[in-house]
């Protein structure tokens, strides 16, 4: 045993020539506006190349919110060195994206605003980094900003480790200031370079350099896969030890199952935002390879002779789950491309081929699947990216899922931060009041006049909940949900006060009947839209639905119209898709088609109901 752990030490090297770091930073704290400022200064693009802005946010639908759904990598050259960057989500619902990046860096940035701090968001994915040991850099960005308060920031920093339970070591973490938006950096807050050299150097200095072993059988993890129309299904990860080459054969497994063989065809690393093929490649690198078409997420590929699984991914479990079933409207069929169950199944098991966090079950019924995730914003992302490829079908509304411990049915908790100007913050601390919330801090916010409350509150209160808040504060309040625990289930939640209206007619709206419609409440409907018996089109003003024919058109009669009776119609609320599934209640759909979001009643449940009201 010690001549063999003799020789596994002497196959061991430090490769000085890389540093692995992921980047995690909160919701729109500038994380991949930084990274471009990296990439344009390590001379990744020419000088005359026309370069979009936020070149991590690959995806039309992260460019359009603003937000990183899909962790992605990349890395740049500094010096003799290789930095492999990896851009991380800030938000919770998307941790199954973080959980695998972290297994492939050896340390993580840590990116906060200069006015706002550390967020909740943040906390999640710090917390998981700090339970795996990484080394953490703290970068204090937006330094630029008028109200910037970077000493109150980096105290707040120093009190969420200790939140996180870090150790003494990771609590002495190295600080950088920086300006993305301007790539400039320094070590302290008045005194930045011209560059953001002191930030590289830092990632240098305290991000450790792999110690890896690459005369040892051949060990890699599968973190991510992607797919090419010529070369198919391409694994991505990183090689723990050993090495790999072009054509090599290898097996495929994982811990206590049977491994199956294969062979990697090309290997390609990540150089300068490029896919660039390579011939070989040693432990410590991240590389992409192909030729395994069945090769799935958290599984190992080693050495045929005498290589040993790694741990697969740990991801935790789902707490929202909701309904996707095919279109069944009266206008089923019109709009979409992709409109069967199958269809609909294929593209859900493709689907969860790379998204770790979600679950597809079986429905009630042939033509129905209960998708389950880490949030409603996980599934409605999956919906919104479906409808665009061109899928019409139907969901229900989000229920969180219950467990049952020891005979005690537990729910899932979320934290919940609102900021919002004194003035408004009691409409917020009301609506979490009446939803089961429990208060457990109020205080002045770091931005002058703003108060911040802070609540722990059952996830299905909610719900729906983000709209009543807005409206409440009058649009100004900031709020951010991270998922906490499961804890003991508190009873009904009213999640909604009003009504609906429905339509019971079919064909355009006309803007004769939408005059006395609109005292009835709130329309969602303009002239000319058309409509179907059954379809939502507006917030009934008190509690129970009202059905009204929003398509009568004015009797044309001999009698000369009172031109002074003309009324102005009220501007119709616009409904996305976020809006329509916070709204609907458990006797509602959402109808997705690829040109538009409608809200219809389920006739499962609305038929009976309606007879029972008839009689």
């Amino acid at each position: 045993e010690a001549s063999a752990d003799a020789t596994a030490e002497a196959g061991t090297t430090t490769r000085e020539d890389l540093r692995s770091i992921a980047i995690i930073a909160h919701v729109d704290h500038g994380k991949t506006t930084l990274v471009d400022a990296m990439l344009q200064q390590s001379k990744v693009f020419r000088d005359n190349e026309a370069v979009q802005e936020r070149i991590m946010d690959s995806n039309d639908l992260e460019r359009e919110r603003g937000i990183t759904i899909l962790s992605k990598n990349t890395a740049v050259s500094y010096k003799d060195a290789k930095i492999n960057i990896v851009d991380t989500p800030g938000h919770a619902d998307f941790g199954g994206e973080v959980e695998r990046v972290l297994n492939m860096v050896d340390g993580v940035l840590l990116l906060v605003d200069s006015v706002e701090g550390p967020m909740p968001q943040t906390r999640f994915v710090l917390g998981k980094a700090l339970e795996l040991g990484k080394k953490v850099v703290l970068v204090v960005n937006k330094i630029d900003r008028d109200a910037a308060q970077p000493d109150v920031v980096v105290d707040k920093a120093f009190e969420l480790f200790c939140d996180l339970g870090a150790t003494d070591e990771q609590c002495d973490f190295p600080i950088v200031y920086a300006s993305g938006f301007n790539g400039i950096a320094g070590h302290e807050p008045d005194e930045l370079a011209e560059d953001l050299e002191p930030l590289f150097e830092t990632i240098m200095k305290e991000v450790p350099a792999p110690v890896v072993n690459v005369e040892a059988p051949l060990q890699m993890l599968v973190t991510n896969l992607d797919y090419d129309d010529f070369k198919g299904r391409i694994g991505l990860g990183r090689i723990n030890q050993g090495s790999i080459s072009k054509a090599e054969n290898v097996k495929v497994g994982v811990p206590g199952g049977d491994a199956r063989n294969g062979k990697v065809v090309e290997i390609f690393t990540y150089k300068d935002f490029v896919r660039t093929p390579i011939d070989d490649a040693a432990a410590g690198d991240i590389v992409a390879f192909t030729g395994i078409p069945d090769v799935m997420i958290g599984e190992t590929i080693m050495c045929p002779q005498e290589g040993e699984p790694l741990p697969t991914i740990e991801v935790e479990e789902p707490t929202v789950r909701m309904s996707f079933s095919v279109n069944t409207s009266a206008f089923a069929g019109k709009e979409g491309k992709f409109v069967t169950t199958r269809n609909i199944k294929d593209r859900l098991d493709r689907e969860l081929e790379r998204n770790l966090a979600l679950r597809v079950e079986p429905g009630e019924t042939a033509d129905q699947f209960m998708v389950s995730g880490r949030g409603a914003l996980h599934i409605t992302i999956l919906i919104e990216n479906m409808r665009r490829e061109g899928f019409e079908f139907m969901v229900g509304p989000p229920t969180v899922i219950i467990k049952e411990e020891d005979g005690v049915k537990e729910e899932p908790y979320d934290e919940c931060m609102v900021e919002a100007p004194e003035d408004v913050i009691s409409g917020a601390v009301s609506i979490l009041n009446a939803r089961k919330g429990i208060m457990t801090s109020m205080e002045p916010a770091v931005t002058g006049g703003n108060t911040v409350v802070r609540y722990k509150i059952p996830t299905r209160g909610l719900l729906g909940a983000r709209n009543a808040m807005l409206t409440a504060t009058k649009g100004q309040a900031i709020i951010n949900t991270n998922f906490c625990e499961y804890g003991p289930v508190v009873g009904d939640i009213n999640t909604r006060d009003n009504g609906s209206l429905v339509s019971m007619a079919q064909g355009p709206v006309t803007s004769y009947a939408l005059q006395s419609c609109q005292d009835r409440g709130v329309m969602f409907c303009k002239p000319g839209v058309e409509t179907y018996s059954g379809m939502v089109i507006g917030i009934h003003q008190r509690p129970g639905d009202l059905e009204l024919n929003p398509c009568k058109a004015k009797a044309a009669t001999n009698v000369r119209s009172n031109k002074d009776q003309t009324t102005v119609l009220k501007e119709p609320q616009d409904m996305g898709l976020d809006d329509a599934v916070e709204y609907i209640g458990p006797d509602e759909l959402v109808e997705i088609t690829p040109s538009s979001i409608r809200i219809t009643k389920n006739m499962a449940f609305y038929g009976k109901k309606a007879k029972g009201q008839k009689k």
